[in-house]
């Protein structure tokens, strides 16, 4: 719901000083009771504000929604990405095992010897690895890793929502954040589900949604 440039106004009057009477907006606003009586009912009725007898009008804490999809939207990668977790391409699957438990996280960012993205693992590479295999220690990731050009990566001026729709379309858990670099790719973060949903949750307390 879009609102004029009067009801913005009634909120921000609401907003300074409420509670406040609906002849006290009026007259701030230079107008009549009766003319600002249908801004004040799509108002209240929209759960902007909050109306009680005797009382007057009281701002509810709800931001107007273009307010709320304009800041989602202007959510980036770079300012809610984490630590990659990044693990050599001769890394044992042992190895890489017991980094991801230590480290509490559900990919692994493969790198060459110049420190560039080579390979993606997941807990489903490494499950998959060990089953029915005694020899975890003597095979190197990069034969099981996900390789470029199948590995899905984002950027930090990246739009979060964009990010977390491409993650949802692919069905992955986590994407590494890189910069190119020309000769290759430079892992400098990671954004995960938790990442995304932190956001948005955020967002929704920030707005008393």
């Amino acid at each position: 719901m879009e609102l004029n440039k009067r009801q913005n106004e009634i909120l921000e009057i609401v907003k300074l000083d409420g509670p406040i009477t609906g002849e006290q907006i009026a007259e701030r606003l230079s107008l009549a009771r009766a003319t600002i009586r249908p801004d004040l009912a799509i108002l209240t009725m929209a759960g902007f504000l909050d109306a009680r007898p005797r009382v007057g009008y009281f701002y509810s804490g709800k931001k107007p929604a273009q307010s709320v999809t304009d800041e989602m939207i202007g959510m980036k990668v770079g300012d809610f990405q984490s630590i990659p977790v990044v693990v050599s391409e001769n890394v044992t699957v042992y190895d890489a095992i017991c980094q991801m438990f230590l480290d509490d996280v559900g990919t692994l960012f493969v790198v060459d010897k110049s420190s560039f993205l080579t390979g993606v693992l997941s807990r489903k590479d490494l499950l998959r690895t060990s089953l029915g295999n005694t020899e975890l220690d003597k095979i190197p990731v990069h034969v099981i890793m996900t390789r470029m050009p199948n590995i899905t990566f984002c950027k930090k001026q990246d739009s979060l929502i964009h990010v977390a729709k491409k993650m949802m379309d692919k069905q992955i858990d986590s994407l590494p954040v890189i910069v190119n670099k020309g000769e290759g790719l430079e892992v400098v973060g990671r954004i995960t589900k938790t990442n995304i949903t932190a956001a948005f949750l955020s967002l929704a307390e920030e707005h008393d949604l």
